[in-house]
């Protein structure tokens, strides 16, 4: 006794669609997304970037740009407040902290607001690590 299957009834998994492009709207939205998140450090820009970067060009271009700001300055900011617990620098460091965190959100309010325009932002400061 034998058993055919014919061609319609094996199942084959349909084939991996690549996500849509993001409209202008859409696009314009991340990209200032991804800047203001600069408030709470580098995760949300680069969430942005890992999950955005193939679907629109201008968020790709503004969260790389905001990955590239927030990042070297979450690392700072996070060796200032574990600094913070040396008794000898504490003030210091927390103070350091506090500073590198509120010019880093101001940074990034001003490039999201930017965005929201639709033009590109280019930090005054930024190391370019990713490219």
């Amino acid at each position: 006794m034998t058993i055919s299957v014919t061609q319609s009834q094996q199942r084959r998994p349909a084939p991996a669609q690549a996500a849509p492009m993001l409209t202008r709207e859409e696009d314009t939205r991340w990209a200032m997304l991804s800047h203001f998140g600069a408030v709470a450090g580098c995760i949300p820009a680069l969430i942005i970037y890992l999950i955005f970067r193939d679907r629109g060009p201008f968020t790709a271009q503004e969260s790389k740009e905001a990955l590239n700001f927030t990042l070297p300055l979450t690392v700072v900011m996070l060796i200032c407040y574990g600094l913070a617990f040396v008794p000898a620098i504490a003030a210091f460091a927390g103070l350091g902290g506090v500073l590198i965190w509120a010019y880093m959100a101001i940074s990034g309010l001003i490039g999201g607001s930017e965005c929201n325009k639709g033009r590109p932002y280019r930090y005054p400061l930024n190391l370019r690590l990713i490219r």
